[in-house]
């Protein structure tokens, strides 16, 4: 969770650095409760249904898939998602949702990351979501050989896990400003955070191979972070649930797969072409081409 690209470690093959995320897809056990609290208590607004399947986004593009089977259950102790994190465009459009989620005594966690403004809940099957800005302007966070570390701008360290100052966020907020709106156009999914069984494997996956930046690893702190382009992170992973964790059964409630979005077909059939070198075989789904990373997480990459 650093902006300084200067960390980045060079690798052979390099993912494009517009390459961005699209959007997670859920496995839920009740299909109209879901959307019902991600359109009425998030602010996202379903962009096509269909019997079993809904998209869900703020503007155009979808940010959200659900997927119903009733039947489903949630397994704990397994890899998988953490949580996937909505990016708003500013501090005044975070003040607006945490508002309205205080507003209906909907348990959250305001924190201040520092660098990011954000707050943590979870939805009605237990899926967490981050909602957050970027404030690089108030400081860095990140991993500095091996150390979490977060600096506020004044050169003062913090733990990065502060409470936020919610009466500050709410000040952003404009007299009028109302709650009950949706999220706007410009909202999209900043990034994802994974459960997984190994660091070390997990770094050289996403890293080594598919070519994200690696902006840290902590083993102190059982974590690390990549990303495209030297954003803080695109993708966090923890072995916090233990290390050597398995994979939860298919058709369990959760992540089915998490997309990213190349710039153009010629960078994604250069990728592909990239991992089947490597031996691995990637293949096609709904979104787009699927790999596995050695946690058994699916990610899916795609085209706009």
């Amino acid at each position: 969770m650093t902006t300084q690209t200067q960390m980045v470690v060079k690798t052979e093959y390099r993912i494009p650095a517009a390459t961005r995320p699209g959007y997670v897809s859920l496995t839920v056990a009740d299909l109209e409760r879901q959307m019902f609290f991600y359109q009425d208590m998030i602010g996202l607004k379903i962009l096509r249904q269909e019997g079993a399947y809904a998209d869900l986004g703020a503007g155009r593009e979808v940010l959200l898939r659900l997927t119903e089977m009733p039947n489903a259950r949630r397994l704990r102790g397994t890899t998988g998602l953490y949580h996937f994190a909505i990016l708003l465009p500013s501090r005044r459009e975070l003040a607006r949702v945490v508002r309205r989620l205080f507003e209906r005594q909907y348990r959250n966690y305001p924190t201040d990351h520092i660098m990011t403004k954000t707050t943590y809940l979870d939805d009605p099957e237990g899926n967490n979501i981050e909602l957050y800005a970027d404030t690089p302007e108030d400081g860095t966070m990140g991993v500095i050989n091996g150390v979490f570390q977060a600096r506020r701008k004044n050169g003062s360290l913090s733990d990065g896990r502060e409470a936020l100052d919610v009466e500050a966020l709410f000040r952003e907020l404009a007299p009028g400003d109302r709650t009950d709106t949706g999220m706007p156009p410009e909202t999209r999914i900043g990034h994802f955070h994974l459960y997984v069984a190994d660091l070390d494997e997990t770094l050289q996956f996403y890293h080594g191979l598919l070519g994200f930046d690696d902006m840290g690893l902590s083993h102190d702190v059982q974590m690390g972070m990549v990303s495209a382009g030297g954003y803080h992170h695109h993708i966090g992973f923890n072995t916090w649930i233990g290390a050597g964790a398995p994979p939860a059964p298919t058709g369990s409630l959760g992540m089915r797969y998490f997309t990213f979005v190349l710039p153009g077909q010629s960078d994604l059939d250069r990728l592909m072409e990239h991992v089947r070198q490597a031996g691995l075989m990637p293949e096609q789904n709904e979104a787009g081409w699927a790999l596995r990373d050695p946690s058994r997480n699916l990610i899916v990459f795609s085209v706009p």
